[in-house]
């Protein structure tokens, strides 16, 4: 059985204070012995909420890492500096990634690689646009960015790799797939992974599945057989991230 992992991405939310003050909030309500549970705080909180945590069951996640460890690459942040204060988890490629900042598959890849090599965990993010759905193209979509995502990772690495399927279309618009849409992708996603490496390795692989996912749909979503948790934007923000986690 894989034990679930569900992450909160707080995106740009909460200052240092309003940070640590929600943490402290639910730290005594969130039951770490059935899932395992991450917090993706801003760069500016991670310190903090880093020190927070120790000594708790709840791992640290990074929102993004840039793909190389030292440089001249202003206002960018390294594997090696996240590592330094315990972050243990790093979201990249997430769409808001992709479609803002224009991040590519390659892009996406270094980092993870990058990531691997210092020992903190990737949690990939794939998933396809309305359109893309509407012209039936969304398994050709999310395929690619899985072999990019994946390129040249070695099949001991992959023991270390999340993925998270995310449909842009349900990202922040309180727009959520049926259970049966996640469950159908999740297991796609297994089966791509399957063929580059290993049924071995794709049955060991963590899916989760991320967009518009809260306290009421949490439960259906979760216990699909290919879902292993779930990236949770907005209701990370608020208590109901507890219910969703203790689902």
């Amino acid at each position: 059985m894989r034990k679930k992992i569900i992450a909160g991405n707080w995106k740009m939310n909460f200052s240092v204070n309003e940070a640590e003050n929600f943490v402290t909030e639910i730290l005594g309500s969130i039951n770490t012995n059935e899932v395992d549970v991450v917090i993706c705080p801003n760069f500016t909180a991670l310190d903090r909420i880093s020190n927070l945590l120790e000594g708790t069951n709840i791992k640290l996640g990074s929102q993004n890492v840039y793909y190389e460890n030292k440089g001249a690459f202003t206002g960018e942040i390294s594997p090696s500096m996240l590592y330094s204060i315990g972050v243990e988890y790093c979201i990249v490629g997430h769409s808001e990634r992709r479609q803002i900042f224009n991040e590519t598959d390659e892009m996406v890849n270094l980092k993870a690689k990058k990531l691997l090599e210092i020992g903190i965990k990737p949690i990939i993010c794939v998933g396809e646009t309305l359109e893309q759905r509407n012209e039936k193209r969304m398994f050709d979509v999310v395929e690619d960015q899985v072999k990019n995502s994946l390129k040249d990772i070695s099949k001991e690495d992959m023991k270390n790799v999340v993925i998270a399927y995310e449909p842009i279309w349900a990202i922040g618009t309180g727009v959520t797939a049926t259970s049966e849409e996640a469950e159908d992708m999740c297991k796609f996603i297994r089966n791509v992974v399957k063929g580059i490496y290993s049924e071995d390795i794709s049955n060991n692989l963590k899916v989760q599945y991320g967009g518009s996912v809260n306290a009421k749909n949490a439960n259906e979503i979760l216990n699909m057989p290919n879902i292993d948790g779930a990236l949770v934007g907005g209701a990370s923000l608020k208590n109901e991230f507890t219910a969703i986690v203790n689902y």
